[in-house]
């Protein structure tokens, strides 16, 4: 009796793409990656423990993965109302605030960070305002939660519109023929559909604020335990030449960030294989 191990496909060149992909994603992820490691590994098991547990180092991680993650948080909701604004309506100037979400992506890291400092520093047009009402904004973790928001937003608005734009308006209105109001049609037709896009996006956001550097160092004030992030904390060892340290740090913060990624890919699983059975 034979066995069929792999399905034949239509499409020829199944191997020589494969064999591509994976040169490419070890020349240009793996090999480096391995390299961190390898670097961090120079140390000792009690000097690589004393470097990452280090309260200086320990205080990035809380404000790196903290900062991050209630970035996402926010941008989950305030993406998917931009979301559901671009993609349910049409007004006047729906191109250019369409055009505006992309607008960290091309702007650079170092515009948006002076750029933000500039508007909510104690004089600045927001940062004034909210002074007077106690709250500080520049040089402090608010400030780099702003950022964080700033650069991170449009993975979450680009994630959800085109589920948005794809999901049939029949279903809605079907809702709506057999009596649910609209916040049961929101929660019990849209979300089911939408939530493995948000999930995505909430990963991608948060992988991308918690790498962010440019936009971050110029609001956060740097301060060591209280506004310094973990790039930031990278760059510093590399610039005193303590390659190893840098490289152990390094390692953790991407052991760490990998780790919460499989979870939110694993919940996103889970939800996708509930609603669509």
């Amino acid at each position: 009796m034979a066995f069929k191990f792999k399905q034949r496909s239509v499409l020829p060149g199944f191997g020589l793409s494969l064999g591509y992909t994976l040169f490419y994603l070890s020349l240009i992820v793996l090999i480096p990656l391995l390299g961190l490691f390898l670097k961090s590994a120079t140390l000792s098991a009690a000097e690589f423990w004393s470097v990452v547990t280090a309260p200086r180092v320990l205080a990035s991680f809380r404000i790196s993965f903290g900062g991050a993650f209630i970035a996402a948080i926010i941008n989950v909701f305030v993406g998917l109302l931009v979301a559901w604004v671009l993609a349910r309506y049409e007004f006047k100037g729906k191109s250019i605030l369409d055009a505006l979400v992309d607008l960290p992506f091309a702007l650079p890291t170092a515009v948006a960070g002076i750029a933000l400092t500039t508007i909510f520093s104690v004089n600045g047009w927001l940062g004034k305002p909210l002074a007077d009402l106690g709250i500080k904004v520049a040089y402090t973790p608010i400030g780099i939660i702003v950022a964080m928001v700033f650069i991170s937003l449009p993975f979450i608005v680009r994630t959800v519109q085109p589920v948005l734009e794809d999901l049939e308006k029949e279903l809605e209105e079907a809702s709506a023929t057999l009596g649910a109001t609209r916040l049961q049609t929101f929660f019990r037709i849209i979300l089911p559909v939408l939530g493995p896009s948000l999930f995505t996006g909430f990963a991608l956001g948060f992988a991308r604020a918690l790498g962010e550097y440019g936009s971050i160092v110029f609001i956060a004030g740097n301060m060591p335990m209280k506004t310094e992030i973990t790039p930031l904390l990278i760059i510093t060892k590399l610039e005193q030449y303590e390659y190893a340290q840098a490289t152990a740090i390094a390692a953790v913060s991407l052991i760490i960030s990998f780790v919460l990624l499989l979870l939110i890919n694993y919940v996103q699983w889970r939800s996708r294989r509930r609603f669509s059975l």
